[in-house]
């Protein structure tokens, strides 16, 4: 997931500004808003019915009838082709290949990935898609360094990078690095849907089907990979106390099996 599609009616203005003057600390919603409904699902959901559930959230919160939401969850191993794929990608189709509908090319989900679903009311906070992503960025940065792990945005590059100085230096003369998490979001009637992946512990050669997010000459990792060996646990505590620093107030969905 590399990038956003935007399909409400009125767009957001484009501005001439490079990509990460739009970085942003906060993106809370207007006061009096409900707290963020925070869903953690067990075990490996199948794409379809992630997306099924995504489309239905979205149009009850659109129309007044839910509150905001994220849902963190696993998915089985599979690719997802966002509107900005391109055939030649698509290495080997050894998994799955999923019509995402949200920005971006080609990803990979599997299990020891943390996908969050952030389904969020653009009218309550900020109509900027671009704040919203430079904000999701910032969400996954804190997260990181909570683990001593340094992410960096990247001004031609969405999603977050770890630099990789034990590695040779990349064909362009500069400091290897790889991509740890990826963003990819659609934003209809200005509530986001889709949202980021973090790689914990995955099986980092299932990337190698896929250019991963269409960008070629860097790599992937993931926590595991960097030495660092936590619970998916662990992440989701992290996870929901720096949302709550960016986003604002969170409270637990009372069906969740792991709800606390």
């Amino acid at each position: 997931m590399t990038s956003f599609h935007s399909s409400h009616s009125q767009k957001a203005a484009p501005s001439p500004a490079p990509r990460l003057g739009a970085a942003t600390d906060e993106f809370f919603a207007e006061p009096g808003s409900p707290p963020v409904e925070w869903h953690v699902l067990d075990g490996l959901t199948p794409y379809p019915d992630a997306l099924a559930a995504m489309e239905a959230r979205v149009g009850a919160i659109a129309d007044g009838r839910a509150d905001e939401a994220v849902i963190l969850l696993e998915h089985p191993p599979l690719y997802t082709a966002g509107t900005g794929a391109q055939d030649g990608d698509l290495l080997d189709r050894r998994f799955p290949v999923f019509s995402a509908g949200r920005g971006g090319q080609y990803t990979y989900h599997g299990p020891g990935q943390r996908v969050a679903y952030v389904l969020l009311d653009l009218k309550r906070r900020r109509q900027d898609v671009r704040a919203f992503v430079a904000a999701l960025e910032a969400w996954i940065i804190a997260t990181l360094a909570e683990f001593h792990v340094a992410g960096e945005r990247r001004e031609d590059r969405v999603g977050v990078w770890v630099r990789r100085p034990e590695r040779p230096i990349a064909l362009d003369g500069t400091t290897a690095e790889d991509k740890i998490a990826a963003i990819g979001i659609r934003v209809r009637r200005w509530v986001t849907f889709h949202g980021i992946s973090l790689n914990v512990d995955p099986d980092l050669s299932h990337f190698s089907g896929i250019v991963p997010c269409g960008i070629r000459g860097h790599g992937v990792t993931s926590l595991a990979d960097l030495g660092i060996l936590v619970s998916m646990p662990e992440v989701d505590a992290l996870l929901r106390r720096k949302f709550e620093a960016v986003f604002g107030e969170t409270r637990a969905f009372a069906g969740d099996a792991t709800s606390r």
